[in-house]
């Protein structure tokens, strides 16, 4: 009796699973989705830019080449300026929401709405375990959790490995049928077509987030005004000692979602969302048609969307431990993943500029720029100039000393010095919030960091043009054991 229960109910799943347009973005607002990576008119002022740097170039090489240097030098300053301001705007009371323990337990006794988690997962069958234990041990009503273990139809191992666990009640597996793109938010779509919560999260497969986190996201909800739908947690990992890299990514974490990312909400800035752990309106979501399925990185576009439709996201003041990439090679396809979506992320929403301004206003517009240009735009143009500068201190040509008159010399310098301390100087000031100070001085080695992330940005814009769609997946489960 119970096996025939059972099959109906995995019929009923794939029926509704079926039902589910997880592409419902890209075939209903094209103009908003990655699926065509550039337009026709993006790949036309493209080549005529280009074209006409050429020509330039041609004409007036030592002009053209002190206006490009010229240019990118002062968006170095820019980007320089604007990271202070942000880092400042971080110490408003109005950075991030917060809740102590002593306010969770006045709200008691309560009704506490329904509360729907996703779990996308994808040959991680060493994670199965923890991840169930970790959810199960959140301090949310049981009968209020919906947790859909979203999980791909051609992944035997780890559908093997759920399968045998003996799943708490509200813990569903969802299986996701084969097509194309194989992405995380192809699967989370489906998700959240049969989300029952009120409001929804996603967490990663190795994700351990602090187990008031969910009451915590609702007070966040009830406490700010109707437009912010979004809540993001804090990031940060488990394994920050293990090696160099995950000493670097523990110390661009913390100042990330412990400095930058507050003070983007202080700033009420568009904020490019962390893959995970972020708190939505149900309802809203669903509305905007969840997540761009051909974006690897649809955390970030998402976030940019949200602002454009006029809604806010605002920071909460609770952590969620991952695990830090320790393998070089993975890490690179990662960050190459993440740069791709953020390359995606621009061309998709400069498709009309003016557009955009008047969504975003202009304050928001230079955000979306500095953040999402800028980062771009460091990854790429960070090598270029540090091998001039090497070039200069090795060899003193003459023809590079050209290339940066008197006022350009003076924002380079400035970028040199100023720029590097005030990069570095987050890091070990996100450290010292995390109180990680045996990682704090690592932070001093950080051009290496920077280094790495040139590369993998380099192989991100190549990628764009070749292989736009390809999601180069996070490995986990490679934490040393004790």
């Amino acid at each position: 009796m119970d096996s025939d229960i059972g099959n109906e109910q995995r019929l009923s799943d794939e029926a509704a699973i079926n039902a589910v347009d997880p592409l419902e973005l890209a075939h209903r607002r094209p103009d908003w989705s990655a699926s065509r990576p550039m337009t026709a008119a993006q790949k036309i002022m493209t080549l005529l830019i280009v074209l006409a740097l050429a020509g330039a170039a041609w004409l007036w090489p030592l002009r053209t080449a002190q206006g490009v240097i010229a240019a990118c030098t002062l968006f170095y300053v820019m980007l320089t300026v604007y990271k202070f301001i942000v880092i400042r705007a971080s110490l408003s009371p109005s950075a991030i929401l917060s809740f102590s323990p002593e306010d969770i337990r006045a709200q008691e006794p309560r009704e506490w709405p329904m509360f729907t988690v996703l779990v996308p997962m994808y040959k991680e069958p060493e994670t199965v375990k923890q991840m169930v234990a970790a959810l199960s041990a959140m301090d949310y009503p049981a009968d209020k959790k919906d947790v859909q273990i979203l999980l791909e139809a051609d992944d035997t191992l780890t559908l093997e490995a759920a399968r045998k666990l003996d799943m708490p009640p509200g813990f569903h597996i969802r299986e996701i049928p084969e097509s194309f793109p194989r992405t995380k938010p192809k699967a989370c779509n489906i998700g959240l077509h049969l989300a029952r919560g009120e409001y929804l999260v996603i967490y990663d497969a190795e994700d351990l987030p602090e187990k008031d986190q969910l009451k915590k996201a609702v007070m966040a909800f009830e406490a700010s005004p109707a437009n912010v739908v979004c809540v993001q947690s804090r990031l940060n990992y488990y394994n920050p000692h293990q090696n160099a890299l995950t000493r670097w990514f523990t110390a661009e974490y913390s100042a990330w979602f412990d400095l930058q990312l507050p003070g983007l909400a202080a700033l009420n800035a568009v904020i490019p969302l962390g893959g995970t752990s972020n708190h939505f309106k149900t309802r809203v979501l669903q509305e905007l048609m969840g997540w761009d399925a051909y974006n690897v990185t649809e955390d970030c576009d998402l976030g940019v969307r949200l602002g454009r439709a006029g809604y806010a996201t605002r920071m909460l003041e609770t952590t969620t431990w991952e695990e830090a990439c320790s393998n070089l090679p993975f890490w690179i396809k990662q960050r190459t993943r993440w740069l791709k979506g953020y390359i995606q992320t621009w061309f998709v929403h400069m498709r009309n500029p003016w557009r955009l301004l008047r969504e975003l206003g202009p304050a928001n517009f230079l955000h979306y720029h500095l953040l999402i240009g800028g980062v771009i735009f460091s990854a790429l143009a960070n090598p270029i100039f540090w091998l001039m500068a090497l070039i200069w201190i090795i060899f003193r040509p003459e023809g590079i000393s050209q290339l940066f008159p008197g006022p350009v010399f003076a924002m380079g310098a400035f970028c040199l010095f100023a720029g590097n301390i005030v990069f570095t100087y987050v890091n070990i000031v996100g450290c010292c919030k995390r109180q990680r100070d045996s990682i704090m001085w690592w932070s001093l080695l950080t051009p290496i960091y920077w280094m790495m992330m040139s590369y993998s940005g380099w192989r991100a814009f190549i990628q764009f043009f070749r292989a736009p769609f390809v999601w180069e997946k996070t490995q986990h489960g490679l934490v040393k054991k004790n």
